[in-house]
């Protein structure tokens, strides 16, 4: 089986727990968790970033990107995560036209937390429901007023697009597209490997 690939976008202050929790999903994801350490995640991620620096996340971290915008292969899957960064971000055409172009291409196409504005930033959201942080619901509806904003859901699902609430809620958006490329039973399987309680409820959860 051909894995797929996932782009994860970094960029600076961008939040730790909105791009490594969807990390952390699709990394250890697995079609048969009788072969666990024997067979890899059907899923292969890469955090591709604009420059080869380290980019220094909201917390400090420091995180070397696997390959440069400029050079990214296709990609299945596109993650855009959120952050304080997002502010300076929205406003980085080369960043906001690269998302444009390739989350024309993707089969699957999302966003966690304030990473819905640069989606939004990019007209991949006009006429589609959407969600985020709900510290910046209304940032959202009132920079971009043709999204149909979402405010009590957790994950939100319109087509091919997911978006999610903040910071965490991106565990359960990655555990859905999961749960989309290869079925309920690896998603529930992939959550209880984590320890993580599987998101039977969609309600926004603040």
């Amino acid at each position: 089986m051909k894995r797929k690939l996932v782009g994860l976008v970094i960029f600076p202050e961008v939040e730790v727990l909105d791009f490594c929790g969807p990390y952390e999903v699709f990394t250890v994801a697995r079609l048969d968790e009788a072969r666990r350490r024997e067979e890899p995640s059907p899923l292969r991620v890469l955090l591709v970033a604009e420059a080869a620096a380290a980019v220094t996340t909201a917390g400090g971290m420091r995180v070397i990107p696997d390959c440069l915008l400029a050079v990214c292969p296709p990609l299945d899957i596109l993650v855009v995560p959120g952050g304080w960064g997002t502010r300076r971000q929205i406003a980085n055409k080369i960043l906001i036209d690269w998302i444009a172009e390739r989350g024309r291409q993707v089969e699957t196409l999302t966003s966690v937390c304030t990473g819905a504005l640069l989606l939004a930033a990019a007209g991949l959201l006009n006429g589609r429901r959407a969600t985020t942080h709900w510290r910046s619901l209304s940032w959202l509806r009132e920079s971009f007023p043709a999204v149909i904003v979402e405010d009590n859901l957790h994950v939100v699902e319109d087509g091919h697009i997911l978006t999610s609430a903040g910071i965490s809620a991106g565990i359960d958006l990655a555990l859905k597209v999961v749960g989309r490329s290869f079925g309920e039973a690896v998603a529930r399987a992939t959550a209880r490997h984590m320890e993580y309680r599987f998101p039977e409820d969609n309600t926004r959860r603040v």
